[in-house]
This record gives structure tokens, sequence and C-alpha cells, in this order.
């Protein structure tokens, strides 16, 4: 029997078992797709977040240095500088190659192969073919474990929706920027640079229609975009995952598994890097029962943010009045980017 069976083989996944690894658990990784996997993400990379892959001893991926984030409607715009360290712009399948490669180093198995139906018993949980004392599912925002196991929550709320892709176009700023749309629906597109050459834009939205009518409502935007695009669009959601709780017996959650709430204050790989590594501490401690409170408290600022500004930007009147109220007090909007580092 192994002490740990990760689910799911993203940055999540790899992350939790490379920290297991180090930690002395036998650990195996069942994934059914070949490394790395392209996904719509925004891509930015917060201080903390590359703190955390500096704990895991990885080789940095090639990225660009972000020096702070930025928030842009119309004319006007506002931002504030990180405080602790740049964060990184980069490539998620670089960010996933580069896990991969410290797995690979660390001694961690990967399988292929699916998890399936988990089976628990007393001391040990069944999935995959496989029996471990634990069990982790970082298996994603609409998590197949989580499902299985009876952990989610219907939301009744908005849907959002995000759409990637990337442009051949020199970045032209080392901040996040942070576009928020003058249209009546709303919505916004979140820049980042990836490399010296590449920007990645997502756009993020409660309507549903395609990325280029999405990016048609923010011609200032636009018009900077003038490189050929790098690749096709990518998306994901409903971005809003509700759970009831992280742990279920044997079984943990981690990454967006645990829950999402959206994608517009960009912490959500920070916050997966995060998760991976308490839910190893609670397992190593042999108190798996301390993890629910221990992500609720590494998330805590996080979800208060996110969804405040998601309260404020669902009413047209709100939406307009976040870039010049950030404007004008700066000092206030520096506090939430620190709170987000």
């Amino acid at each position: 029997m192994i002490d740990l069976l990760v689910a799911g083989g993203g940055p999540a996944g790899l992350a939790t078992a490379v920290h297991a690894t180090l930690a002395g658990l036998e650990t195996v990784v069942i994934e059914p797709r070949t490394t790395p996997v392209d996904k719509a993400c925004g891509e930015g990379l917060m201080p903390s977040g590359v703190r955390a892959l500096t704990a895991l001893g990885l080789d940095m991926p090639p990225g660009h240095p972000l020096r702070g984030i930025r928030y842009v409607r119309e004319s006007r715009s506002a931002e504030a500088p990180f405080e602790h360290g740049p964060g990184l712009g980069v490539r998620r399948t670089e960010l996933h190659a580069a896990l991969a490669r410290r797995a690979d180093e660390t001694g961690v198995k990967v399988v292929t192969g699916r998890v399936g139906e988990v089976e628990q018993c007393a001391d040990s949980v069944r999935a995959g073919g496989l029996r471990a004392r634990w069990l982790v599912a970082a298996d994603g925002l609409h998590s197949p474990v989580r499902q299985g196991l009876g952990l989610g929550l219907p939301d009744r709320g908005p849907r959002r929706y995000g759409q990637r892709r990337h442009y051949h176009v020199k970045p032209w700023t080392d901040f996040v920027e942070v576009h928020w749309s003058s249209a009546a629906e709303g919505g916004e597109a979140y820049v980042t640079p990836v490399a010296d050459d590449l920007v990645g834009v997502a756009v993020l939205s409660g309507v549903k229609r395609g990325y280029d009518e999405h990016l048609a409502a923010f011609p200032q935007l636009l018009s900077r975009l003038d490189g050929p695009p790098a690749n096709s669009v990518r998306g994901a959601g409903p971005l809003r995952q509700r759970v009831r709780r992280r742990t279920a017996g044997r079984v943990l959650l981690v990454g967006d598994a645990a829950g999402y709430v959206d994608a517009l204050t960009g912490e959500g790989v920070a916050l997966a890097l995060a998760s991976a590594e308490a839910a190893v501490r609670c397992l190593r401690a042999g108190r798996p029962q301390d993890y629910e409170g221990r992500w609720r408290s590494l998330s805590r600022r996080h979800r208060l943010l996110t969804e405040g500004l998601l309260r404020v930007s669902g009413r047209a009147a709100g939406a307009r009045l976040i870039v010049p109220a950030a404007a004008r007090m700066p000092a206030v909007f520096a506090a939430v980017v620190r709170a987000l580092q």
C-alpha cells in the first residue's frame, strides 16, 4: 500500500506529490493526459506563488517578470507595485512542464489513467486500481472526485466564464493589466506578459459569446494587439465552484477542486500551490482534520476580496467606479494588492 495517491497531474497535483515525496511519503499520481496540458488560465503568478515554486526546489520556468497590478478603464488607470518581490507571467504549459521535471527528479511515480470510483475503509482508500493511505483530489475545476463524493454545492448566483488566447506582440508593460469594460454587460480583460514577444489575454464575463466579440468591448486594448494570434482560444467555466467541505474521510481536495470564486484577482495558481503544501503538512502530522481550517485561513483574504470585487463590478454603476476609486485612493489600492501577495 502506498502512502498517497494524487488524482490529477496538473500543477496542483504535481506540487502536492513533490511536497509529499520530499516529506518521505511514497506517492503516485494518476493523470489521463500527456504533460504539459494547456488550459484557459490567466498565467500570472503572484509573488507568493513564485516563492512557493522556489520552496519546491523548482528551476524557475521561462516567463516575464511582473512588477505589479494595473487597473484600466478607458483613459483612466491605477497601478500598485508588488512589495514582496516580483511576480511571474508564465505560460501554463511551461509551468506544468517544470513541475513535471521536478516531480521526476524527486521520484514521484506518474501513472496514465483515470481514478474512477473512490472506495474508502478505516485505514485506506482505493481508486484507479491502487490502494493508498490517503487520496488527494487535484483534478480541477469540475473535479470528478469531488462530485463522486457529494462534496459540491449548487450555485444559484450569476455564472462567469473565461477565455484566453496569446498574441505575438512585445509586451508594453511589466504589470498585469485588468481592463474593465464600459459595455452595459460588463466584463474584464486580464492581460499578462508571458515572454519577451508574447502576451496572454483572458476575457472574463457573465455573458456567453465568442472571444472576439468580448475583446471588441476593449478598443484601447485591441489597438495594442497588432501581432497575430499565437494559438486558438481556450475556455473555462462556470468559474465559481462551491464546496461543502474539503475533506471526506481519507480524501482531501486541493487546488481548484477545493472550490473556486473567480479568476478576477489572479491568485488561483498561488492558492493551489499553498493548499498543496498545507494538505501534505496535515497528512504528515497525522491530522488531516486540520486541513479544512488551514485551507480556509489560506484562502480567506482572496475569497473576501474577490467576492467584494464581483459584487461591485456586477452592477454597471459600481463597475464604473472601480478604476476611478483606485486612482483617487492609491494607498487603499496598494493595500488590496498587498493582501493578495
